[in-house]
């Protein structure tokens, strides 16, 4: 058992983002608590970060609203998020993970299709 888990810290999984990348410093985490920790590293642009299930890493297709220029959250299976980030400012968001692929996206309109999202595997 991940003893972070057990003692309820999580295991941290840093992430930041710029103009328009998602950058995680793990490609895998244990499963059970995963502390997301968030830095919005754009000079101008506000983000977020949502994360949701996702079969295939290598197609992370989701559910697409065209007329909004944003993925279909609850479509997508929504699991949290760390909500609009100013530039430069931090947030962190702690789930228990199941063993499985995620996707962590920005969904500020264009920002996704634009990629800004990246894969995590849970193990």
């Amino acid at each position: 058992m991940n003893p972070d888990a057990k003692m309820g810290m999580g295991m941290p999984a840093n992430m930041s983002m710029a103009m328009m990348k998602i950058e995680l410093d793990k490609k895998a985490v244990p499963a059970g608590k995963v502390t997301f920790d968030v830095t919005n590293t754009s000079k101008a642009t506000v983000h977020e970060m949502i994360v949701v299930p996702v079969a295939d890493p290598k197609k992370t297709t989701l559910p697409y609203v065209s007329n909004e220029n944003r993925v279909d959250e609850d479509a997508a299976g929504h699991l949290g998020e760390v909500s609009e980030l100013d530039p430069g400012k931090t947030g962190s968001l702690t789930l228990d993970l199941k063993p499985g692929f995620y996707a962590v996206f920005c969904n500020i309109p264009d920002h996704f299709m634009n990629g800004m999202w990246a894969t995590i595997k849970v193990q």
